[in-house]
Formats: C-alpha cells, structure tokens, sequence
C-alpha cells in the first residue's frame, strides 16, 4: 500500500511540475505577444498622426489674424450674433500653420463662426434655397427672406433657372472644409489613443515577463 502511494505521489508530483513548466513558458509566450503587439500600436500610432500632420501642411492653410478666442467674440458681438448660444474655440490660431489636429480642430470652430456672422446667425437648415421674387407672400418666406418654393423664386433670366441663395451655398463650402478639418483632429486624437494603448500593451508584456522569469528562477532554485 505504501509503495502505491509514493508512486501516486510521484506521478502527480511529475503533473504539477509539467503544468508549471507550461504556465512558465505560457507567461513568456504573452509577454512576448504583448510586446510585439504594444511596439505594433505606438508604431501605427505615431505613423497615423505624422500622416495627419503631413496632410495638413500640404493644405498650407494658415489662421487669420481674427482667430483669437478674444478677438472673434469682439466680432460675433459687433454681428449681433447671440453670444451665450455659441461656442467658441479656445486655441489661438492666429497667424499659425495648421499642421495639428488641434489647430484643426480650432480652425473649423473659427470657420462656423465666420459663416454665421455672414449668415447674420443663421443656419443651412434656416435659410431658403432660392432668392425670392418681389410680391412673395410672407408665407413663402422664410426667416432670411428667401424662399425654398421655386415658384416665388427669382429666375435668372440667362439660364432660366431659379436663382440660388448664394448665402445657403456657403454653408455647403463651410460644412464640407469644417467635416474635413474635425475628420483629421479625430484621426489624430485615435493616433493618440493607439500610443497610449500601445504603452500599456508594452507594460503588461514587460511585467508577464518579469512575473515568468521570477517563477522560473523559483522553481529553479527549490531544485537546487
């Protein structure tokens, strides 16, 4: 009977230590996937806001002398627009390159504000599509004094076609640069994200390592 028990004891003796063994080059195994996944992220990371910044520069788009949180509240004021309603950036911009998602950021937040003072603090959606003929009724007008009904729109007589609100056309332009401009501080802000991310991928891999080879280096001593 006993020598039944050592050698059940033996075996799973022998089991434990091969399941040690496993778990030891398990944890060197996730390190060394942590860190090659965590280099892989700062890479790409960093690749993505030099892509942002490059992109940028080609644009050579440089901040008016106007865009300067002081300054564009001074002109919205001096507009009429309703200060308390509208959002102002907070990065000076003026006179610099945007080569950054932030100035990019920035300069989109000066873009709206300059189409509303043109707009006298109307949105797309507010105004009408077409210049309104003289004698339109009121009801046909809207807030602008356009008309979105081509039949009390003003008709250009060399195409014969209704003449455009040029003012609602230029929410068009200011939309599609501004979408453009916040598209590239998002990308820039996910570049971020994936050094950050990157960072702790690193971290983890590095403390599974130090946590495998401290374990091994037990083991290996309890032995001697």
């Amino acid at each position: 009977m006993s020598t039944i028990t050592a050698s059940g004891a033996k075996v799973v003796s022998k089991r434990r230590e091969r399941t040690r063994i496993a778990l030891e080059w398990g944890g060197f195994a996730a390190a060394a996937v942590l860190i090659v996944f965590g280099v892989v992220a700062i890479v790409m990371g960093f690749n993505g806001r030099s892509t942002v910044s490059d992109s940028l520069k080609q644009e050579k788009i440089v901040g008016s002398a106007d865009m300067t949180p002081a300054a564009i509240k001074e002109e919205a004021q001096k507009a009429g627009l309703a200060i308390s309603s509208l959002s102002f950036p907070t990065l000076s911009v003026a006179d610099k390159a945007i080569n950054s998602g932030d100035r990019a950021r920035a300069f989109a937040g000066y873009m709206r504000i300059h189409t509303l003072e043109a707009t006298k603090g109307m949105t797309y959606a507010e105004m009408g599509r077409f210049v309104a003929k003289p004698g339109t009724p009121k009801s046909q007008l809207t807030p602008d004094g356009m008309t979105s009904n081509d039949k009390y729109a003003l008709i250009d007589k060399a195409s014969g076609q209704p003449v455009a609100n040029g003012l609602r056309d230029l929410w068009v332009t200011e939309t599609a640069l501004t979408t453009a401009l916040n598209t590239s501080y998002m990308a820039d802000k996910l570049g971020l994200f994936g050094i950050v991310v990157g960072v702790a991928l690193l971290l983890s891999g590095i403390g599974f390592a130090v946590l495998a080879f401290a374990a091994l280096h037990r083991r290996q001593s309890a032995a001697i």
